[in-house]
């Protein structure tokens, strides 16, 4: 099983309307396809800065083929719609880890 991970750099404004925006829009429309489960959203605390706060969206995947026909089928499309509500005020990686235990 791997896990898929997105962390995020939000301006300190907009981080409540972010994880809200997360809880309500993002992971329901990404649990739609059924390809990548069990959310969990995390507060990252080693890297607090006074104008931003940083979060850590995590979701398990059953592999690298299932991730990519989900980044191609929906992925895009979730992170263009993300531009437009939050324009600059967001930015985010990706890591993609196995789980080893």
């Amino acid at each position: 099983m791997l896990i898929y991970n997105t962390t995020f750099h939000v301006e300190i404004n907009d981080a409540r309307n972010f994880v809200i925006w997360l809880n309500e829009y993002y992971i329901p429309e990404v649990e739609k396809s059924g390809e990548l489960r069990n959310p969990r959203i995390l507060r990252i605390l080693s890297h607090k800065e006074q104008d931003s706060e940083c979060f850590s969206l995590q979701w398990e995947v059953e592999d690298s083929a299932a991730l990519h026909h989900w980044h191609t089928k929906q992925g895009m499309h979730l992170n263009e719609e993300m531009m437009k509500v939050f324009k600059d005020k967001i930015v985010g990686f990706p890591t993609l880890m196995e789980v080893i235990r």
